[in-house]
């Protein structure tokens, strides 16, 4: 089959910097991963000159993932873990315990997998108005902190940008933290991840509908911005799905002869650490036919030039979406309030 592949014309939907960097060792690119308890943390520092390479903004990067974050137990992990990350990006950015944050809340309340930033938004501990009383000065163990959720364009006519710009002015914070709902190129990540940088955000990117940048470029003031994947399009979940039939074939191949895996219900068996490195072209080809023949890429390529033509690269989101955002967003707002205040009490 010959099929001439033009990768210009399909661009991976994604805001994710882990999912950005396709090689290892890339010039102005520093990585560094650890592993506390199940959840994955992922350091990534992108210079200027990586900028092209990986599509995403010069700064620090924190990718942190983890496998379910509603059981109870591994929520309580994620919190922690966050809770600490988002205090070393304090002192990484050289935020003060005195400097006055507003926090943001980005996305539509009125659409499930976007409603992700104004429900932190309604969450987290504002005190501005307190400190604004006249005779406080301090409120001992906590900070000054507003809550902002400027909507969408599509129910405001106002861009997020002006908005956001607008209140900056008024209120003066010395830095911003904006949460916002993203898209992931992998259905593994979608709403098992959460991203910190000081890059700042373009709202909308990953689905196709860029707004105004929020940054400190934009807005004058250090940007911390905290994002979680909650969908995927659905090249994506095709390719994906292509991808874990052939590990499937590869781990079966392996343990065709294996009594103990025979034992084991069909259900128990978890192929998806399997490298396919002992799938043969002729293995690839029996099993999809001229198809198999294909990369990675060239399969996304193909799939998006069978399916948007026709309107059917639809942006998706798994059914459970509303409880997902509901822990989500606990767990977000509880880590929130911990790190930008010492002496909040946070009860289950």
């Amino acid at each position: 089959m010959s099929h001439e592949i033009d990768l210009s014309k399909y661009t991976v939907r994604t805001d994710l910097v882990i999912e950005s960097i396709k090689e290892k060792d890339i010039k102005g690119i520093i990585t560094n991963q650890k592993k506390i308890d199940n959840i994955l943390i992922d350091e990534v520092i992108v210079s200027k000159e990586a900028e092209s390479y990986c599509g995403k903004k010069k700064g620090k990067y924190i990718t942190i993932s983890f496998d379910d974050v509603t059981d109870i137990s591994n929520q309580k992990k994620v919190e922690t873990v966050l809770v600490s990350q988002i205090k070393d990006f304090l002192t990484y950015m050289n935020i003060l315990d005195s400097d006055k944050c507003l926090i943001v809340g980005l996305g539509n309340i009125n659409s499930t997998p976007d409603s992700l930033g104004p429900k932190v938004a309604d969450s987290v501990i504002v005190t501005k108005h307190l400190f604004d009383l006249d005779g406080i000065d301090v409120l001992d163990g906590y900070r000054n902190v507003s809550s902002f959720k400027p909507s969408v364009l599509a129910l405001t006519g106002i861009e997020t940008k002006d908005s956001i710009s607008g209140i900056i002015k008024e209120t003066k914070p010395d830095f911003v933290v904006i949460i916002d709902a993203l898209a992931s190129s992998s259905i593994d990540r979608v709403n098992k991840t959460i991203q910190l940088t000081d890059a700042g955000i373009f709202p909308g990117s990953g689905v196709g509908n860029s707004r105004g940048e929020l940054s400190f470029k934009t807005l004058g003031v250090p940007v911390i911005a905290i994002g979680v994947p909650t969908v995927v399009d659905a090249v994506t979940i095709v390719s994906d799905t292509i991808n874990y039939l052939m590990k499937k074939f590869s781990y079966s191949k392996k343990n065709f002869n294996n009594v103990k895996n025979k034992l084991k219900p069909i259900t128990s068996i978890n192929y998806l650490e399997d490298q396919l490195d002992n799938l043969t072209a002729s293995d690839r080809k029996k099993l999809l036919g001229e198809i198999g023949k294909l990369s990675e890429d060239e399969m996304k390529q193909l799939i998006f030039e069978v399916l948007t033509p026709i309107g059917y690269n639809m942006m998706v989101t798994p059914k459970e979406v509303d409880f997902l955002i509901d822990k989500l967003s606990l767990v977000i707002s509880n880590s929130i309030n911990r790190a930008l205040h010492p002496n909040v009490k946070i009860i289950d």
